[in-house]
């Protein structure tokens, strides 16, 4: 079985994004924006690994990537369709009926039932959950690693990393690095 990570960068009070999906207030340097570059470069956008450089790297840790529409929008407002065309990309919505990308699988199934299928699949690589906080709530028991970008900033409101009932979850911290934008990036797997 392969493994989903939620890779995500939040606020210091569980935000994942402003209460209009602002990310614009989170901290980078250039070396912080460098270790994203390198250590995740499968998790940049294709037009980030363009920017950084880093678009004819081979994948390392992820070769899928699963999102909910509200993650996907962005992107799809800026024209584009297949915002991670390096990685095989779901999408999980039940108001999008069709994709605009033939790459991009949109799908209404239960996420935990095909997120299960692609943790069966034979894969030397990862999936990538992107987000949002209501399908990361969704999927909270198939995570099996958290990387949290622990940005310096409180918001005070916006979208939580997780929207779900109260049901706490452990996580073992196996590593924390920090950086010169006051970011701390935390790795945690399931114990």
């Amino acid at each position: 079985m392969r493994e989903m990570t939620y890779y995500i960068g939040t606020t210091l009070d569980g935000f994942i994004a402003g209460p209009e999906d602002q990310v614009d207030f989170f901290p980078v340097s250039d070396a912080f924006g460098q270790f994203m570059a390198t250590e995740y470069a499968d998790a940049l956008p294709t037009h980030a690994r363009e920017v950084f450089g880093v678009a004819d790297t081979p994948l390392s840790r992820f070769d899928t990537l699963v999102m909910g529409r509200r993650t996907y929008d962005p992107g799809l407002e800026l024209g584009f369709t297949d915002p991670y065309a390096h990685l095989r990309t779901v999408v999980f919505s039940r108001s999008l009926t069709a994709s605009p990308d033939p790459k991009v699988e949109v799908t209404a199934v239960d996420p935990v039932t095909r997120v299960r299928e692609l943790k069966a699949e034979e894969s030397p690589l990862g999936i990538y959950l992107a987000g949002g906080g209501a399908l990361a709530g969704q999927l909270l028991d198939e995570i099996d690693r958290l990387v949290v970008k622990k940005y310096p900033v409180v918001a005070g409101s916006g979208v939580p990393a997780f929207t779900t009932e109260f049901r706490p979850t452990a996580f073992a911290l196996e590593e924390v690095r920090t950086f010169d934008n006051g970011c701390a990036v935390l790795t945690y797997a399931r114990t």
